[in-house]
Parts: structure tokens; sequence; C-alpha cells
């Protein structure tokens, strides 16, 4: 079987593919043949079912309407995700409220939708949350950002325990420090750059379609072992 069609016949929703990250999962799904379908504000590969993520109830509604024009669901990426930097001692609270809104409660209620239509399928699924280095350990001036990936692992980690008897897999894939438009001006800042770059064991940092080839095999057979799993994708860096 050629890798064009590793998932032929498997419908696919991914959210926040209008660029960066998401949209190097999206089109990497759709070279492994999946019919893909992209939840976010601006257009994105495949399908492109707007919604705003920082609205539970309208994610929600977004993933019903994709399901009805894939008719099925059989991959779920939660790849939607929002930042605020600012010291602890002055973080505003709403701000706090929004990031915890896009990256947990989003995530949460997409992945919950895109799972039931998987149980009525009866033939199982994947879900895959794109967690982050913070799930692991926090940053300086990113509180509301690192308490909600280190939620949102342990919420698949929840997912995971009660769905796997259901016959879906979940797991997360947590990418180091990737070139994408939200890292842009760390990455123009030279001393801070070159800071990262030499604790990166490869030399390099990430692109969009490192984290992607993740995302592809946690959705193929051969990881069909793999569930409730946090799988970093850093070069090494937490191996430093």
């Amino acid at each position: 079987m050629s890798s064009a069609s590793r998932l032929q016949g498997k419908a696919a929703v991914v959210t926040g593919a209008s660029r960066g990250i998401g949209e190097a999962v999206a089109r990497k799904l759709q070279e492994l043949g999946a019919q893909v379908a992209t939840l976010q504000r601006s257009e994105g590969p495949g399908v492109w079912v707007k919604c705003d993520l920082e609205s539970a109830e309208d994610a929600e509604r977004a993933l019903e309407e994709a399901a009805g024009k894939l008719g099925r669901v059989d991959i779920c990426v939660c790849n939607a995700g929002t930042m605020f930097r600012a010291p602890a001692l002055e973080l505003p609270v709403e701000e706090l409220r929004r990031v915890l809104e896009v990256n947990v409660v989003g995530a949460f209620v997409v992945s919950r939708a895109a799972a039931r239509h998987m149980l009525d399928q009866g033939d199982g699924g994947r879900i895959v949350h794109i967690a982050s280095m913070m799930s692991f350990h926090a940053g300086v001036n990113t509180l509301a950002y690192a308490a909600s990936k280190g939620a949102l692992a342990q919420l698949m980690k929840a997912q995971a325990n009660e769905w796997a008897p259901l016959g879906l897999r979940v797991n997360a894939v947590a990418p180091g420090w990737v070139a994408t438009e939200l890292t842009t001006a760390l990455r123009e800042d030279e001393k801070r750059f070159a800071e990262i770059s030499a604790r990166i064991p490869v030399g390099r940092w990430a692109e969009g379609d490192d984290i992607a080839g993740a995302v592809g095999f946690l959705c193929l057979p051969e990881s069909e072992y793999v569930n409730g799993t946090v799988l970093p994708v850093d070069g090494g860096w937490l191996a430093r």
C-alpha cells in the first residue's frame, strides 16, 4: 500500500489549521489519503468550517458540521491554541480564562464530540492533542499557556484511560521549538534564539512537517498499541 493511501477512506478533523503546525498536520493527513476538514476562523486545507474556537459552544457546533460534511469522523487532531505572555503578578484573570478556554475546554469539547461519532460508527478512532514542552516544564511569563498545556496532557491521559476499552486511542504530541508565525519575534531576538538553538541536540528548530509526521504516525495502524502517551518532538530538548 502506498503512503498516499494509508488512510484511504478515513475522515479527519483538525482544529486551528489555517497556518503553522495545524496546516502542516492537515496536509500530512491528506497526503496519507484521508479526507480532511479544518476548523478555525480563516480558511485552511480541505473542507473548511468557520468557527470561533474561543467559544466551546461554537467549537462543538463546528465539529458537528464537519462530521456532517465528511460523513464520518475517524481522526480528530486538536491543534488550536493561543498564548498570552505576562509576568504572573500582572496576568489578567480574563486572559488566563481565555487561554484555558481555547487550549483546554475547546480541545475537550471537540474531542468529546468526535469520540461520540467514533463510538456511534463502531470501528474505533484516533484522537491526537497538540501539547507542548510546557506540558513538562513551565517557562517565564507564560503561566497561562503552561497551565493550559499541563492540563491538556492530563485531559488526554484521562480520555485515554476511559476510551481505550471502547476502541479509541488518545495521545498527544508535544512540539519543541518550532519555526512558525507564533515564534517569529523570539527567533528575531538574536541572543534568545542563539540560547535556545544551542540547547537543541539536533541543531535546528522544528518545521511544521516535523510535528505533522509524528501526528501522522499516531493515526496509522502501526501505532495501535500507543495510548495515553505525550510524545515529545523536540530534537532532544528534554534529554539535554
